[in-house]
C-alpha cells in the first residue's frame, strides 16, 4: 500500500524566508559598520564585524538545527547566550549594531519559552543600550529610558506574534497529521467494507447458480444410477439433462468470472430467462410451473434483471429441495414505477419464522437490498409458500 507523504509544518516549510532575513539583517548591519558608522576606529569596526559574524556562524551550526528539530537543551541555551553576548559586545565597539536586535530578536523567541524570552530580550535590551552608550558623553536618563521602554514593548510584540505563529503552525500541523490518520483508517474501513461486500456478492453468486448446478447435476445422476439395467432410455434422459445443466454451470462460471451479468441474461430477456428456469424444473421434477406476466412488458435495470432471475433461481430451488409441491406459478407483474414477482407453490409449506441456517433466503435478502427493493414470504405447514418481490423502477 502506498504510504501518505510526510506531513511537512508551515514553520518547516518557509524557514528559508528566516534565513533570508537573517542573512539580509546580517549583510545590512555590516554595511553600516562599514560604510555609515562615524567615530569608530578600524580596530572597533572589526571587532563589531567578527562578533556579528560569529552570531551568523552560530545561527547556521547550531541555532538553526535546533530551532528547526524544536531541541531545547544545553546546545540551544548556548546559542542564546552568544547571541547575548555577541550582540551586547558588538553594540560596545559600534552603537549602530543595535540594528542586529531586527533578527536577534526574533531568534530568541524562537529559541526560548516565551515567558524566558520575554525576560531575556528586556534585559539584552538594557545591556546593549547601555554598554552602546558607554563611550559616549552622558546622555538624558529620560531619553535613554524612553529608548529602552520603547524598544522592549516593541519586541515583546513582535515575540508574542511569532509565539502565535509558531504554535498555529503546530497546531495546524498535528490537525493535519489527524486528519491523515482519520482518512487512512476511512480508507481502510472502505476497503474492509468493500471485501465484505464482494465476498457476500460472490456467496450469492455461488449459491444461487453454481451450488444449485450442481444440486441439480447430483440429483439427476442418483435418478439415472437408479434406473441402471431397467429403462435405459431414462438413463439417456437424466443423464443429458445432467450433462445440459454442467455447460450451463461451465457458462456461468466464466460469466461469474468475468464479473458479467448472468450469462442467461446476456442474449435473452429476464422474461425468457425465467421461462427456462421454469422449464428447467419441470424436465427434471415432472413439476408443473406456469410462467404469467402482467403489465406492459419494459426494459428493466440489469441490476434488477439479476435480481429478479436469482430470486427465482432461489425459490424454484426451494420447490426442488424441500417442497415437494405439484404446481408452481410465477407471475412476473410491471406496474407503475415498480416490478412484482410472485413464486408460488402448492407444497408443503414451512414456519418462516424458524431459524435456519441455510444462506437461500439471507442471500435472497442481501441482494435485494441492494437494488433498494422488499421481499416477502407468506407460508405456514401444509398451506404452501409465497415469494413477493417488489422493486422500484
Amino acid at each position: 500500500m502506498e504510504q501518505p507523504e510526510p506531513v511537512t509544518e508551515a514553520a518547516d516549510r518557509y524557514f528559508w524566508l528566516w534565513d533570508t532575513f537573517f542573512a539580509f539583517v546580517y549583510v545590512s548591519v555590516v554595511f553600516l559598520v562599514i560604510v555609515v558608522a562615524n567615530g569608530p576606529t578600524l580596530a572597533e569596526r572589526a571587532a563589531a564585524i567578527a562578533l556579528l559574524t560569529a552570531i551568523a556562524v552560530s545561527y547556521v551550526f547550531v541555532g538553526r538545527p535546533c530551532i528547526a528539530a524544536e531541541e531545547f537543551g544545553w546546545r540551544l541555551n548556548l546559542f542564546v547566550a552568544a547571541l547575548f553576548l555577541c550582540t551586547a559586545g558588538a553594540a560596545y565597539f559600534v552603537p549602530i549594531t543595535q540594528y542586529t536586535f531586527f533578527g536577534v530578536i526574533p531568534l530568541l523567541f524562537m529559541s526560548l519559552r516565551l515567558a524566558v524570552a520575554i525576560v531575556i530580550v528586556a534585559m539584552a535590551i538594557v545591556v546593549t543600550i547601555l554598554l552602546s552608550s558607554a563611550g559616549e558623553p552622558p546622555a538624558n536618563p529620560v531619553n535613554t529610558a524612553v529608548a529602552i521602554t520603547i524598544s522592549v514593548i516593541f519586541s515583546v510584540a513582535i515575540g508574542v506574534w511569532i509565539d502565535k505563529v509558531i504554535k498555529q503552525s503546530s497546531e495546524r500541523g498535528e490537525l493535519i497529521k489527524q486528519l491523515e490518520a482519520s482518512q487512512a483508517e476511512v480508507s481502510r474501513l472502505s476497503r474492509e467494507a468493500g471485501v465484505t461486500g464482494e465476498r457476500e456478492r460472490l456467496a450469492g453468486e455461488i449459491h444461487d447458480t453454481l451450488a444449485q448446478g450442481f444440486t441439480s447435476i447430483i440429483t439427476l445422476v442418483q435418478a439415472a444410477e437408479s434406473e441402471l439395467g431397467r429403462d435405459e432410455p431414462q438413463v439417456r434422459r437424466h443423464l443429458a439433462l445432467a450433462l445440459r445443466t454442467a455447460r450451463e454451470n461451465l457458462a456461468e462460471s466464466r460469466a461469474l468470472v468475468a464479473a458479467l451479468a448472468p450469462a442467461e441474461l446476456t442474449e435473452s430477456s429476464v422474461l425468457d430467462a425465467i421461462r427456462r428456469q421454469a422449464a428447467k424444473l419441470t424436465e427434471e421434477t415432472g413439476i408443473a410451473v406456469d410462467v404469467g406476466v402482467q403489465g406492459e412488458r419494459r426494459p428493466l435495470a440489469t441490476g434488477i434483471d439479476v435480481v429478479l432471475l436469482r430470486t427465482v433461481q432461489e425459490a424454484l430451488s426451494n420447490v426442488r429441495k424441500h417442497a415437494d409441491a405439484g404446481t408452481v406459478e410465477i407471475v412476473l407483474s410491471y406496474q407503475e414505477g415498480s416490478v412484482v414477482l410472485l413464486v408460488t407453490d402448492d407444497g408443503r409449506g414451512f414456519d418462516p419464522s424458524a431459524p435456519t441456517s441455510g444462506f437461500g433466503l439471507r442471500g435472497m435478502r442481501s441482494r435485494i437490498d441492494q437494488v433498494g427493493g422488499s421481499l416477502s414470504v407468506t407460508s405456514s405447514p401444509g398451506s404452501g409458500t409465497t415469494v413477493e418481490l417488489e422493486v422500484c423502477t
